[in-house]
């Protein structure tokens, strides 16, 4: 990080988020992103999310900022001494997940997930999936309200909230969680080597129609999802040194 770094501040369009722009504006001036060195994102994780699907690509490290209501992969907002704290900040390497989705008409199309992958049954009638590993069939049918596969860093959100595991990070394992699984009773989910090649096949597609999502980008009536870890694309938040990634993670498997 430079001594003066030169930094993208992107926000949210909320009051709140608009206000810390301008204020954060006047005081370090402003780069757009192919010209900065730095993100600071303000907003909340969603705003997070959209900020690294829209300038991932550029691998420039993000230090955010909590404007908005959830707020798990951001910094607490404070105005005084941002350029003390960047240059403290705690770097936390980000590997997301990429999804392949197949649909009805023949349509292929592709995303990434920094959180999770979900596959929702789209009527009141549950999914009925098949699930492949590294092309060999492991489980012949589920029947759910769907499944997810989660990273790391996303294993606290909506993947915890289905009763799946919170992985560390850097532990190179995903989670692959159903959502309320009807049959086999007793299946839990699993946890997978990073680099499994998952395939979820939809049964019946057509009765039973399933969406898939790679973080906030939808695809609907799936036949097939591939995902896997992306090889080539890595992303850096940067966290206050008393409140980085990990320790978050760890936190939240010992709230009482």
């Amino acid at each position: 990080m430079p001594a003066n770094p030169r930094i993208a501040f992107l926000a949210s369009p909320t009051p709140e988020a608009q206000a810390a722009l301008a204020d954060l504006i006047a005081a370090h001036g402003q780069r757009l992103p192919e010209e900065a060195d730095v993100v600071c994102a303000l907003g909340g994780d969603g705003f997070m999310l959209q900020t690294l699907h829209r300038h991932g690509e550029r691998k420039l490290p993000v230090f955010g900022m909590k404007l908005g209501t959830v707020g798990f992969l951001m910094n607490q907002y404070r105005a005084d001494e941002l350029l003390a704290r960047l240059h403290a900040a705690e770097p936390a390497v980000l590997r997301p997940l990429e999804m392949t989705a197949v649909t009805e008409a023949g349509t292929t199309m592709t995303s990434l997930a920094y959180n999770e992958v979900s596959l929702l049954r789209q009527t009141r009638q549950a999914a009925h999936l098949r699930v492949h590993l590294n092309g060999q069939v492991r489980l012949d049918e589920l029947v759910c309200d769907g499944a997810l596969v989660a990273t790391p860093a996303g294993s606290t959100a909506y993947n915890f909230s289905a009763h799946g595991p919170i992985l560390p990070l850097g532990s190179s394992v995903i989670a692959l969680t159903p959502i309320a699984a009807f049959r086999p009773r007793r299946w839990r989910g699993a946890l997978l080597r990073a680099d499994t090649q998952i395939k979820i096949e939809v049964l019946d597609p057509y009765k039973r129609p399933v969406s898939a999502t790679a973080d906030s980008h939808e695809v609907r009536n799936v036949v097939e999802v591939v995902i896997r870890e992306s090889q080539d694309r890595t992303v850096t938040l940067l966290f206050d040194p008393e409140h980085n990634l990990e320790e978050r993670i760890l936190n939240e498997q010992f709230v009482t």
